[in-house]
């Protein structure tokens, strides 16, 4: 498999498990510490040797992509001020990849998502991460992908093992482990019962794919609401192509998750040394450490 250059990053839900905050803010843009959800994503690609993101957007999140743009008014009033330490981090992010947008006018899942990239990606492997998704470790997460499948040329699925009781929130894997870590999968299960799942191995939103899986995009059956979902595409993927898992190593946070989301945000704030122990002081406030 050639070296992985594209990404391809769904952007276009309502986020609904972020409401009210994102009523009329894109839940990809609500800040963790001093970053949007969105720009540690995107960090992550670009630190995997990723040039080009290619989000999936809808006309209302046009925010996200000046996100990624330069803002010269902004710079200027910084460079009159002689903040050229903020300067350089707000030009820094204008700077970092290759923006490309698509539209996606109906919302109709994950697997609709990614075929409505397909006239950018062509006939290249590409990555997919999904923004809810936060992964933070020594290798970055797409990176711990993209080692695996281009060594093995074949497409890869990252997962995490999660609790018996949780398995019913997530696709889950029927797999074999062929070596530390990595699993040959045989099937996809969407959400399945507590009792039937295959395995505790979920998929958590990172995925190196060929281009053939358009073909099986385009063959799936639209399921309840006329949703297009990635995994059943990814099960005639695996069954006829071949497919590889990956546990992968590292911190996860799920940014839709308001738990998540908030000890993402403490952990972060943990990070800096210049907020660290005023944080901790404030944190012991209200909480009972024990």
């Amino acid at each position: 498999m050639d070296a992985i250059k594209k990404v391809v990053i769904p952007v276009a839900g309502w986020g609904t498990r972020s409401l009210p905050a994102s009523k009329n803010i894109p839940k990809e843009m609500l800040p963790i510490y001093n970053k949007p959800v969105i720009q540690y994503v995107v960090e992550e690609a670009q630190h995997s040797g990723i040039e080009n993101v290619v989000f999936v957007t809808n006309r209302d999140k046009s925010v996200i992509e000046d996100h990624f743009d330069y803002n010269l008014q902004l710079e200027n009033v910084l460079e009159r001020a002689g903040k050229l330490d903020k300067l350089a981090v707000v030009r820094g992010v204008a700077e970092m990849v290759n923006i490309m947008a698509v539209r996606q006018k109906k919302q109709l899942g994950l697997g609709h998502a990614v075929l409505c990239a397909e006239s950018i990606i062509a006939n290249d492997p590409f990555a997919i991460m999904v923004g809810d998704d936060l992964m933070f470790g020594g290798t970055p997460g797409i990176k711990q992908l993209i080692d695996v499948a281009v060594a093995e040329n074949m497409s890869v699925v990252g997962v995490m093992e999660v609790a018996p009781d949780k398995v019913n929130k997530y696709g889950i894997i029927d797999a074999s482990e062929i070596s530390p870590g990595v699993f040959r999968v045989k099937n996809l299960v969407e959400k399945p019962a507590c009792d039937q799942a295959p395995s505790r191995y979920a998929i958590v939103g990172r995925y190196v794919l060929k281009p053939e899986i358009f073909k099986y995009l385009k063959e799936v059956k639209p399921g309840h609401g006329g949703e297009i979902q990635l995994t059943d595409a990814l099960q005639g993927l695996a069954k006829n192509d071949g497919m590889l898992a990956v546990k992968m190593s590292g911190i996860r946070f799920d940014a839709g998750d308001w738990s998540e989301y908030l000890a993402a945000n403490i952990y972060f704030g943990l990070q800096d040394e210049d907020l660290h122990y005023e944080l901790l002081d404030k944190l012991k406030n209200f909480v009972q450490f024990k």
